[in-house]
């Protein structure tokens, strides 16, 4: 019994590697990192590059490594790499054995999944503001979006003894919101006429949505409340 248990599991186990392996991500992307080398930023204030190690606060919402699915367009086959949101570079970094590497600007995805955490990351090539990866909140005819940004402050140097060095850091600057409906993209709306303004036919239904609801325009929740209506 114990002998077929065992059997039975080094079967589930090979199946697993073996799924794994199938689905993997193929594209090599740009180099990162081997090893346990940090990625390199730009100091004017240092007078070289820092290492992620040696600037206080992060670039990454979430520094874990997590289970993400690569689509290509809306096409049902996806390749899977455990990957991670730079929000300081604005891109999707991924591990293919012991590499930490990076989509290319002329990646084919267009959606990035993350099943354990449910967030969804979409790109987007509109224009100068409306570029690279969001997260998508609301899918639909009308889709809600969140763009996060991390801030590279550098090195400032004492400017006498009486004062203090102040060191590199990164910053998680507060999110921006965009709403997206068939008209084109409304960006951090910040009061109920700007939604009516968007869909007239939908008035009379906002107007009683918006008394019965007290929506508060910096808050996610609130806003996906809203564009989950849009799309009743």
């Amino acid at each position: 019994m114990t002998k077929k248990i065992i059997g039975i599991l080094i079967l589930i186990s090979a199946y697993t590697v073996s799924a794994q392996q199938l689905t993997a991500l193929s594209y090599s992307g740009g180099q990162l990192s081997t090893g346990g080398s940090m990625f390199k930023v730009d100091s004017p204030g240092s007078k070289r590059g820092l290492s992620y190690d040696e600037i206080k606060g992060t670039p990454y919402l979430d520094k874990t490594f997590s289970p993400a699915r690569f689509i290509i367009s809306d096409k049902t086959n996806a390749e899977t790499a455990p990957a991670r949101y730079n929000a300081y570079s604005d891109n999707i970094e991924f591990l293919k054995g012991d590499e930490v590497l990076a989509l290319l600007p002329e990646n084919p995805f267009t959606r990035v999944e993350f099943p354990n955490t449910t967030q969804t990351l979409v790109k987007l090539n509109i224009d100068d503001d409306l570029k690279g990866f969001f997260f998508e909140l609301v899918q639909g005819k009308n889709s809600l979006y969140k763009k996060v940004r991390a801030k590279f402050n550098d090195f400032v140097p004492a400017a006498n003894s009486y004062v203090s060095d102040r060191p590199a850091n990164f910053n998680i600057l507060a999110p921006t919101y965009y709403i997206r409906t068939e008209k084109g993209f409304i960006k951090s709306p910040d009061n109920k006429r700007e939604i009516i303004e968007q869909f007239p036919e939908k008035k009379e239904a906002l107007d009683t949505f918006f008394k019965e609801n007290k929506i508060r325009f910096d808050k996610e929740e609130d806003l996906k409340k809203l564009v989950n209506f849009l799309n009743q």
